[in-house]
């Protein structure tokens, strides 16, 4: 299988919301709120089944979406203020919409979606491009963690029961920085396959990407709370401002 700008979607939509909570949403609503203020025009990408468009929307923010799944914004059409948000149907990195705008993002790791280093480049470039002068890129990612792998793999339990064996087999090729992952949940009937291929980058190398872009790191959290980013920090919250 070769994962596209729909793939993700076409797999995950119907389940989504109910396997795909990462327990942040309140916190990440209310910090992108608070940066972006009142008045500005959000664009978020990824947008999916309105995590985070919705509530902002009730905010009083105006936000748009970019996604490459008709299924995950079908979901977000279903759900109450889901339909009076404007979506543009297409590959992230592309960033197909007419800017300015004074506010992107992109979170929950969904920028490694993205499976090679062009087209993560490319989105920052398209970005850059289409922020007002001032303007904000927030990106949430997990920091990558290579000592999990033996021998250039991993398998992790996620729960075992009588009744269920739920786990997750990883291949991490270093070279192109590529995570093939497939997620396998076992029950007496029936066997699913969730499959996921990921593209990580560091956070240095996504500074280089912004740099590239026009872009500059203007802050580093190492959680939405916006503690300090160490080395003990498993994720990074990044807020990237437009040269003038």
């Amino acid at each position: 299988m070769e994962f596209g700008p729909d793939t993700f979607g076409a797999l995950y939509a119907a389940e989504y919301d109910a396997r795909h909570d990462p327990g942040t949403t309140a916190e990440s609503v209310a910090l992108i709120s608070d940066l972006a203020g009142p008045q500005a025009r959000i664009l978020e990408l990824a947008i999916g089944t309105g995590r985070m468009s919705l509530p902002l929307a009730r905010l009083g923010h105006r936000i748009e979406g970019i996604d490459g799944s008709p299924d995950m914004v079908a979901v977000l059409r279903s759900k109450a203020g889901g339909a009076d948000i404007p979506v543009t149907i297409g590959d992230m990195a592309d960033v197909g919409v007419t800017g300015p705008f004074d506010f992107v993002f992109l979170v929950f790791n969904m920028l490694f979606n993205l499976t090679s280093q062009e087209a993560q480049v490319r989105l920052f470039r398209n970005v850059a491009d289409r922020l007002a002068p001032g303007g904000h890129f927030l990106v949430e990612t997990f920091v990558p963690d290579v000592a999990a792998f033996s021998d250039h793999q991993r398998m992790k339990a996620r729960a075992v029961r009588m009744d269920l064996l739920d786990y997750e087999a990883v291949l991490h090729d270093p070279v192109e920085q590529v995570l093939t992952m497939q997620r396998v949940r076992i029950t007496p009937q029936s066997t699913t396959l969730s499959p996921l291929v990921l593209r990580y980058a560091w956070p240095q190398e996504l500074d280089l990407m912004a740099d590239i872009a026009g872009l500059r790191r203007l802050e580093r959290w190492g959680s939405w709370a916006q503690d300090p980013f160490t080395a003990e920090s498993r994720m990074h919250v990044t807020l990237y401002g437009k040269r003038e």
